[in-house]
């Protein structure tokens, strides 16, 4: 069942694998990025565009039971995944649905945030960070995990129809109302705010057909691509070949496929 108003991957099953997979592949990252962030228990975080709350899951076995973990986001049919494991495992996740101009969050209310790849799709993220710094208690952190060069996505040998694809992706992101690389505008988004920026951390994947690493890419050519052309960006034959080139690809001995590149900022309310 395909929601209103749904994320720009959707929020079917397919999708909930593929955030699944995708987040097998990341969640060391977060997991350094909140151990830097120093989020433990009894902490109340944010998890800003929680989807179906893998990380939020996480977080509440950080929190434990003094603790809160807010989830965020837009998808009921996230939220209600999120409430089914809160449910589940008695962790205390408290889920909201609603766009980010629309949370309420009480003045001094939290003591860290985080949030991946939820400020690229936004036309006003300043004005979300705003809501959150307001939120923060003094000496709060936001950990935001955000694309920082989604140009730096290529493979090796090179593959044209899976290249115009994934050009193609690219060109969509850019004609959207946010800015799909808007790791590069954080740090002086963040001490506009007042805060002081305490890490920045490069994160780049080098993927090869056998690690799981591939498949972040690989799930997300065959979820996206076919959206591209009912939006215009490519006919059903440009994503046939495009696929036919990646599984060329996966069939090639020493085959390289670089990932966006993605940047760590953390950022502490002074």
């Amino acid at each position: 069942m395909k929601e209103n108003n749904a994320y720009i991957l959707g929020t079917d099953t397919q999708e909930l694998h593929r955030l699944g997979v995708q987040h097998q592949i990341w969640a060391s990252e977060a997991q350094q990025g909140w151990s830097l962030a120093k989020f433990t228990e009894g902490h109340t975080l944010l998890d800003l565009g929680c989807g179906p709350g893998f990380c939020s899951q996480e977080l509440g076995y950080i929190v434990g039971a003094k603790g809160k973990v807010i989830g965020v986001d837009l998808s009921e049919a996230f939220i209600s995944h999120l409430q089914h494991v809160a449910d589940t495992h008695k962790l205390p996740l408290d889920g909201m649905v609603s766009d980010f101009n629309n949370m309420i969050l009480g003045a001094n209310s939290l003591d860290g945030m985080y949030c991946r790849w939820a400020l690229a799709w936004l036309d006003n993220p300043k004005e979300i960070l705003q809501k959150v710094y307001t939120a923060l208690k003094p000496g709060g952190r936001m950990v935001i995990h955000e694309y920082y060069d989604w140009t730096t996505h290529q493979t090796q040998p090179f593959k044209p129809k899976l290249d115009k694809a994934i050009k193609a992706a690219m060109q969509s992101f850019t004609d959207s109302r946010g800015e799909i690389n808007i790791g590069k505008e954080l740090p002086a988004l963040l001490k506009d705010l007042g805060m002081k920026v305490t890490h920045i951390r490069p994160m780049l994947k080098m993927a090869t057909p056998e690690d799981l690493t591939w498949q972040w890419p690989k799930t997300f050519y065959h979820s996206y691509f076919p959206r591209l052309v009912a939006a215009g960006y490519l006919s059903q034959e440009e994503v046939t070949l495009a696929l036919q080139e990646l599984t060329q690809l996966e069939n090639t001995p020493g085959a390289t496929l670089c990932c966006p590149l993605m940047v760590e900022v953390i950022a502490q309310k002074v």
